[in-house]
C-alpha cells in the first residue's frame, strides 16, 4: 500500500535527520508527480523537560518523489504543545 511505504519512509528519515515524529496528520497525492505530508516532532524534549517547560511541537512540510522517497522538508511552525491552534 502506497501509503503505509510513505508513512515508513518519513517515519524513518525523520528518525535519522531531525527526531522522532510525534504524528503524521496528512499525506496528500501531488497533482504534478510526487506526494506532500504534514508531520508534527516534539522539539528539543530533554531540555523542556529539564527546565520543566511545555514541550514545543514543530509542525514540518514534507515533500516525497514518485519513489515515495523524501525529497525535501521544512518547518512551518512551532508551538507550546498544550497551545491549541486557532
Amino acid at each position: 500500500m502506497a501509503i503505509q511505504e510513505i508513512l515508513e519512509n518519513i517515519t524513518e528519515f525523520f528518525n535519522e535527520n531531525v527526531a522522532p515524529p510525534h504524528k503524521i496528520t496528512a499525506v496528500e497525492k501531488l497533482e504534478e508527480e510526487g506526494w506532500s505530508a504534514t508531520v508534527e516532532v516534539i522539539e528539543e524534549k530533554e531540555y523542556m523537560k529539564k527546565y520543566a517547560k511545555d514541550e514545543m511541537l514543530g509542525t514540518y512540510s514534507v515533500l516525497l518523489d514518485e519513489d515515495k522517497e523524501v525529497t525535501s522538508f521544512k518547518r512551518e511552525n512551532i508551538r507550546y504543545r498544550s497551545k491549541v491552534d486557532g
